[in-house]
């Protein structure tokens, strides 16, 4: 390992890997480390929303994504071995030109890992595995981090990215507030068996007083199901390959040897938890270190991946293009915020009360009381300061190509844009977002030097 970065992630989850990419396109020194061997090998964060694709396509992994997935299927619903139903897991998508990757799409975890870890190093990042960071203490100039096999790394700043038992948010003494979402335990496995059609996402109810719902998921571009099943409470869950081999058996009418390969298991109980602050001093928190999500409506490996898309950004400009540290303030103003209301979210669609559709696809999410944000415009259109930038064409060129890479970019009026986004020009973030709008140009300087852009962005229009 390399004894002093510039940035030093704990975690090689999405969120790490994810600002790992990030940070080496910006020419960034970081390197990312993780105590176990490998990629995390389970399907579990398998949906991804259409927000997160459009982040994909920026960090230049998305055509890879699209071949690694596939659309979800329509639900089929099983009662004592018969076919009963169809059941929609969410209301229809809407792809317009602006919203170009309308639908959520399905990649097993595991695969998206390896996806964005090939990018990470194609762009010349680093990824450490078997280094387990065991503590850390920082000082006005930097985060010294203390490892297991007892080496030290020194980084100018530090992200825990390690997930729901942080030890680098236990390090910094940072709580977290949750509550258990569902009092059933649960528990997921990736299998291979033979029996069902991969057409469908198959769930099995049991009959009255019976057994909680078991699910098999076809997971897109591979030849596993993803099973999940809720268990009464107090019950003893078994994720050992026989155990669940038994699990199907019981609640299907697939039998013990049509499981022919169990690849992965895990058991859970689904919880909603928020770090009390995403960040202490040159540390900062991204992804399941600051934010735990129950899994139904596919929110928590979308929100860290965008925590990170969010992050990166800032701390290239902070460390490469010269902005005062206190850009880095703004993450925890903007992101923690986000995490909150995705919580409430995916708690509400866990429990039923909110269905899949719109609000999932985290499209609608933006940052307009950021103090980032500057809305000069006595009548804004339907794009504010501080909104998700559409898609357009503008002047034969398509917004998101205009977009692609670290930079910000200057729209400025035109009856293409006018269409899209309403009059006036728009600024835009490295990371999709209106940072300004103005009816004209006045006033730009002085955001771009508050912010620390000065005059480097592109201009189109």
């Amino acid at each position: 390992m390399a004894g002093q970065v510039d940035v030093l992630v704990v975690g090689a989850g999405p969120s790490g890997l994810a600002l790992g990419i990030d940070l080496a396109r910006r020419g960034v020194d970081a390197l990312v480390v993780e105590r176990t061997d490998g990629l995390f090998p389970g399907s579990r964060g398998k949906g991804l929303q259409p927000r997160t694709m459009e982040v994909f396509d920026d960090l230049g992994v998305l055509d890879a994504i699209r071949e690694a997935g596939g659309a979800y299927p329509v639900g089929m619903i099983w009662r004592d071995g018969r076919r009963v139903g169809e059941h929609r897991m969410s209301d229809p998508p809407e792809e317009t030109e602006g919203v170009p990757y309308g639908q959520p799409w399905m990649v097993p975890q595991w695969r998206t890992q390896e996806i964005l870890l090939a990018r990470l190093r194609e762009l010349g990042g680093r990824v450490a595995f078997r280094r387990e960071a065991v503590g850390l203490a920082q000082d006005a100039d930097g985060v010294t981090v203390h490892f297991a096999d007892g080496a030290d790394v020194r980084a100018r700043y530090a992200v825990a990215a390690d997930g729901g038992r942080s030890t680098v948010r236990r390090a910094l003494g940072v709580g977290m507030t949750g509550e258990t979402v569902d009092p059933l335990p649960a528990l997921v496995a990736d299998v291979r068996l033979t029996g069902l059609d991969r057409d469908n996402w198959h769930f099995f109810q049991g009959g009255e007083g019976g057994d909680p719902l078991m699910a098999l998921c076809p997971l897109a571009g591979t030849e596993d199901f993803q099973l999940v099943a809720r268990f009464p409470e107090g019950a003893a869950l078994d994720p050992s390959p026989d155990g669940v081999r038994e699990l199907v058996a019981t609640r299907s009418h697939l039998r013990r040897e049509d499981v022919t390969d169990v690849r992965w298991a895990s058991d859970f109980r689904p919880r909603a938890a928020l770090a009390d602050r995403f960040r202490e001093g040159r540390v900062l928190l991204v992804g399941d270190a600051a934010h735990i999500h129950p899994p139904a409506g596919g929110q928590g490996l979308n929100t860290s991946v965008q925590d990170a898309y969010n992050l990166g950004w800032k701390l290239g400009a902070v460390l490469r293009d010269g902005a005062p540290a206190s850009l880095l303030d703004t993450y925890e103003e903007e992101r923690r915020p986000v995490a909150a209301d995705v919580l409430r979210l995916s708690t509400s669609v866990h429990r039923g009360e909110t269905r899949r559709g719109g609000a999932t696809r985290q499209l609608r999410l933006g940052y307009r009381t950021s103090s980032l944000t500057e809305e000069t415009r006595r009548t804004p259109g339907p794009v504010r300061a501080g909104d998700r930038a559409p898609d357009a064409t503008v002047d034969g060129v398509r917004l998101f190509d205009a977009f692609r890479g670290p930079h910000w970019t200057l729209l400025t009026a035109g009856a293409d844009l006018a269409r899209a986004y309403g009059a006036g020009v728009f600024l835009i973030r490295p990371d999709g977002y209106v940072g300004w709008a103005g009816e004209t140009a006045e006033g730009l300087a002085a955001y771009t030097g508050r912010v620390g852009v000065g005059d480097a962005y592109r201009t189109l229009g």
